[in-house]
């Protein structure tokens, strides 16, 4: 991409941004979903838009979060893509499929309680730290990986406005300028897309109040941040939290909202659906049929 810097541009008219939203209602109308970097070449290529950095965050990017909040376009059009492995999942046996499914049973924790749960964190590295906390409590961890696109946090305000129960969402992340602007950005995206929902926002980690009572090391704010200019204060990077406290706070920020008879009754109700599992599979091992699978995958057999 060329430097946004090397073009000079004059503000456009509304007639000339109408014409780019069209533009990008036609395009997606036409293939969707697709991401916003597939958008923005596919606008250069028509010739609507520059293939520069300033099309693609000041006009692109921009107009994008105009219309999906304007309803102008669905949300649904536009993928926020991660990387994924997709494949089918395929058993060698029904025997197989019931032993794995056995393996990996559990019961939800949280179908009859009357609040829902949450863990977000910044990072991916952070994820991988507190993952085993969230896992054993049977939470969603949602990593933003920075600053998350309005398709992610639409998504993510659907499903908890769905619960029709009080939520609670507990954030981890760094304690400086975009540390501190991100978790307020979900904050607010997530309340204004899901306005019926009892939604309570908590950062767990890094507080200033930690930054004191751990004595943390802190560091000036990176100026590669554009929010650094304006910033005042310390800035500390939440990796400064050894891995056990991290998961400390999660176990006790999630803990809140269940008790102790509440897990044992579903811990014993989990073990008895488990040893019917087994007995089922013991029961297959004799008395499963053969299957013709070529019929299963639409191929003639030899009398066709």
């Amino acid at each position: 991409l060329m430097p946004a810097s090397s073009i000079k541009r004059r503000r456009r008219t509304q007639e000339e941004v109408a014409d780019i939203k069209a533009a990008i209602h036609g395009t997606l109308q036409d293939d969707h979903p697709m991401s916003v970097r597939q958008l923005f070449y596919r606008l250069v290529a028509k010739g609507v838009i520059e293939k520069t950095q300033k099309e693609y965050h000041g006009t692109v990017i921009r107009l994008l979060g105009d219309m999906r909040r304007g309803k102008e376009i669905p949300f649904s059009w536009i993928a926020d893509s991660t990387r994924w492995t997709i494949r089918a999942a395929t058993y060698s046996s029904l025997e197989s499929m019931l032993a794995g499914a056995a393996a990996f049973y559990r019961r939800s924790v949280w179908d009859n309680q009357p609040s829902y749960v949450e863990v977000w964190c910044e990072s991916d590295a952070v994820a991988g730290v507190i993952s085993r906390a969230t896992k054993a409590w049977d939470v969603p961890l949602m990593v933003v990986r920075g600053y998350s696109s309005l398709t992610y946090l639409h998504s993510c305000a659907e499903d908890i406005e769905s619960y029709k129960k009080p939520a609670y969402l507990y954030y981890f992340g760094d304690y400086d300028p975009s540390g501190r602007n991100i978790p307020e950005v979900v904050e607010r995206e997530i309340r204004g897309f899901a306005p019926s929902a009892e939604v309570y926002f908590e950062r767990v980690a890094v507080t200033e109040e930690q930054i004191i009572k751990w004595n943390f090391p802190t560091n000036p704010a990176k100026e590669s941040d554009p929010r650094s200019k304006k910033y005042q204060g310390p800035s500390v990077e939440i990796e400064a939290i050894p891995p056990d406290e991290l998961r400390g706070l999660v176990h006790d920020c999630v803990g809140r909202h269940i008790d102790k008879q509440s897990i044992d009754a579903i811990l014993s109700a989990e073990k008895s659906e488990k040893e019917i599992l087994a007995r089922i599979i013991r029961n297959l091992k004799d008395t499963q049929p053969e299957y013709d699978t070529a019929t299963w995958w639409g191929v003639p057999s030899e009398e066709e």
